[in-house]
């Protein structure tokens, strides 16, 4: 195994604290959720949160997509600790230093951004047998400043240690001109930069900020449902996975070093990846249903254990291998939580 060095990952994104509980119909019903969604809470979701802590038996856990993803890798990687690091804003509250404390114990090597006008944010995952509905209150995630905490020489000397960058799409709504640095920094140094659609709003509510970035974009995943609605917004007009992801690998690109590789997951159907040459499709790990606590955070999952092999150079179907097992072990436990060491050969 080639050692890796310290902040060899880069992530940045919205950290939040999950609060995690298995929830009935009729609290979906009230807050007008969906069995398997992930919205931004409005007004009405506002008594959401207290109501859960109050009702339901809840897990704490350091949440966020970026987060989660990193997370994952960390664990993958093992050593060394702080391989992987994230940026992100929280509040200076409890959370706050709840998120601290867990970031610590994951190993990454987290550099928050705090500041006191907003609360840490914090995500409802609302639990219905293998089905999950997530409400983001974005809260102190919201407030990331670049020019506080990016652009400080300290923050960027992390930014340009690394060799592997992973935003999630959810992070456009809050800082597209930070996504965007460290973008068109990875494209310059001929280093990879990859994104998540990560859900089907910010394909139609952000699609300004994500197609600008995309020109630097070596690697990109999503869902299926996430990939259909780029798919609507691009006019692709076409249904058909597989010609999504090739006409997605297609888009102008800065780093013509790098050729694009897109990868789409469907839960338990197969994984497509497109590259210039072909589309491929990766079955997935098959999992006994009965063993499936929850799919949450199953895509952030994949994404970190594909992550924890492209530190290390290897090639792109190790990657998927890797993020199918990560997805395995994640899917069989409550939140996005793992064992103490991956079983990963």
């Amino acid at each position: 195994m080639p050692t890796l060095s310290e902040n060899v990952l880069f992530g940045m994104g919205n950290p939040l604290l999950d609060i995690c509980a298995v929830v009935d119909k009729d609290f979906l019903d009230k807050y007008g959720l969906k069995p398997n969604d992930q919205i931004l809470a409005e007004e009405k979701h506002k008594e959401l949160f207290e109501e859960l802590v109050k009702k339901f038996k809840v897990e704490y856990h350091a949440g966020g997509s970026t987060q989660n993803s990193v997370k994952v890798a960390q664990w993958m990687i093992q050593n060394p600790y702080k391989a992987a690091t994230f940026f992100g804003c929280i509040g200076k509250d409890k959370f706050g230093e709840i998120l601290k404390k867990k970031a610590e114990e994951a190993h990454v090597d987290a550099h928050y951004y705090e500041q006191s006008e907003e609360p840490t944010g914090t995500c409802a995952a609302c639990i219905t047998s293998d089905n999950r509905s997530l409400v983001a209150n974005l809260a102190a995630a919201n407030c990331y400043k670049k020019e506080k905490h990016l652009d400080l020489e300290k923050n960027w000397k992390l930014v340009e240690k690394a060799k592997v960058y992973y935003i999630a799409g959810f992070f456009l709504t809050v800082s597209p001109e930070a996504v965007l640095k460290v973008a068109t920094q990875a494209s310059a140094n001929n280093k990879i930069f990859s994104l998540n659609l990560s859900a089907p709003f910010i394909s139609q509510f952000y699609k300004e900020p994500m197609m600008k970035v995309m020109p630097y974009v070596d690697v990109l995943f999503g869902n299926e449902t996430e990939a259909a609605t780029f798919a609507r917004e691009q006019g692709f007009e076409t249904e058909d996975i597989k010609e999504i992801a090739r006409k997605t690998q297609a888009l102008p690109k800065v780093n013509t070093k790098r050729q694009r590789i897109v990868i789409f997951t469907q839960g338990k159907e197969d994984t497509v990846m497109a590259t210039e040459n072909e589309v491929t499709t990766f079955p997935v790990l098959v999992s006994d249903q009965s063993e499936i606590v929850d799919t949450n955070g199953a895509g952030d999952a994949f994404v970190g254990g594909f992550l924890s092999q492209l530190v290390y150079d290897r090639p792109v179907t190790e990657c998927i291998r890797a993020g199918h097992y990560a997805a395995s072990v994640i899917i069989k436990r409550s939140g996005c939580t793992f064992p103490e060491k991956p079983d990963f050969h």
